[in-house]
């Protein structure tokens, strides 16, 4: 793999905690105006502009796009983001609890991800990727890394030991619960090196801003007469962690009404293809093992694949989708069907519940979560999985390092 180091943005070191924000598509608008209303250095005012204009803007206007190049330019004009002074690899680590997670920062080529070395396992929506590519376009930057993974490196594992060892860049702990630690390092030759010996990334989260970045790339390529392939928009920024270290938490569904049946009826139906029993447990112990909220009894569902099933036909997320959403609920693309919504992470099966119970939602599905090693089986295969099928956690924070086009 070719990476690279990057004199990019970065927060001051005194107020990286205020700058540094989750992801723009795990938090909702209600979220993410909470986080921004007493911190008005949250990297949220550029990803997630909408914040700061009326409530009925839409949040893929040009308003949206003009206020985040205003906001990302006040965080640089007044000295919050401040551009390093040579080229830089980071280590990144994710700490909660007792789970930790060690990443490489640094820069990917785009022609990399195009040529399938690094590998994707899940298809995007369009409307996703055209809404970050032209923030991309506005703003002239990567604002936050991707999340990609790799088969384990000895000699990888031995830098970063090597490094940790050092002073520390940043380290705080954000409203999550999640420690957050960033040694910076100059001395890139020995990890630009050690990749070189690694066959394939994989994407384990981004692969919406992966692509939009590919679509930016193309573009200004085609736009250069005088075009190289050294120039920054042929690089994207990611964190690269080994496959041993990453976390995959549960990615549950729940559908907002049972597609003209009542509750009985649908239980009915379910009860015909699967083993249901009732049970006080929202979680399940295994794959196959998936747990239903009707009505605010859960419910244990068996669905076991069929035999020479591939890859991914085996996923509880492809059986639930073959068994049960599409032919009961009538579900047919879960990236564009409405009436089904999303919980993921350490509080999935909490979210199912409250849904139901609420009434926001008609049926909620607890889901056991994907392998890493499902994961890249997968990706090897060159198959794709269902979308939303993984949610790594801990999340990577969006502002701790810019990649400037």
């Amino acid at each position: 793999m070719r990476i690279r180091a990057f004199q990019g943005l970065r927060p001051n070191q005194s107020i990286a905690a205020k700058v540094a924000s989750p992801p723009y598509d795990v938090v909702s608008y209600e979220e993410a105006m909470e986080l921004c209303r007493d911190n008005s250095l949250s990297m949220l005012h550029v990803l997630r502009a909408e914040v700061d204009l009326p409530p009925d803007t839409d949040p893929c206007s040009d308003a949206v796009y003009a206020k985040a190049l205003s906001n990302f330019r006040e965080l640089q004009e007044e000295g919050h983001l401040v551009r390093e002074h040579e080229p830089s690899l980071y280590l990144y680590k994710l700490q909660v609890g007792e789970h930790c997670q060690v990443g490489l920062t640094g820069l990917c080529r785009i022609d990399d991800y195009e040529s399938g070395t690094i590998k994707k396992h899940e298809n995007t929506n369009p409307k996703k990727v055209n809404d970050r590519a032209q923030l991309t376009r506005v703003l002239n930057a990567n604002t936050g890394p991707i999340f990609l993974t790799y088969r384990d490196e000895e000699t990888v594992n031995r830098l970063a030991e090597e490094v940790m060892a050092g002073q520390l860049l940043f380290d705080f702990t954000s409203e999550d619960g999640v420690r957050h630690i960033v040694w910076r390092i100059t001395q890139c030759e020995a990890f630009t090196k050690a990749f070189e010996k690694i066959p394939n990334l994989y994407l384990a989260d981004g692969h919406h801003r992966t692509e939009c970045a590919s679509m930016v790339s193309r573009e200004r390529r085609q736009s250069n007469p005088k075009h190289t392939g050294t120039e920054d928009y042929n690089w994207f920024l990611a964190v690269m962690f080994p496959a041993s270290q990453l976390k995959v938490l549960p990615y549950n569904r729940i559908i907002s009404d049972l597609n003209g049946l009542s509750p009985e009826e649908f239980l009915q139906q379910v009860r015909a293809i699967c083993e249901v029993e009732e049970t006080s447990a929202p979680c399940p112990t295994s794959a196959g093992d998936i747990r239903m909220n009707l009505s605010g009894q859960w419910f244990g569902l068996r669905l076991a694949p069929d035999p020479g099933d591939d890859p991914v036909s085996r996923l509880d997320t492809c059986l639930l989708q073959d068994r049960i959403l599409d032919p009961i609920l009538g579900i047919k693309d879960q990236r564009t069907d409405p009436r089904i919504s999303f919980a993921g992470g350490r509080e999935a099966a909490q979210a199912v519940a409250r849904q139901v119970e609420s009434g926001k939602g008609a049926v909620g599905f607890s889901l056991y979560p994907v392998s890493v090693e499902q994961l890249l089986n997968i990706a090897d295969a060159g198959q794709n999985m269902p979308p939303k099928s993984t949610w790594f956690d801990p999340k990577l924070r969006s502002g701790l390092f810019i990649h400037t086009l």
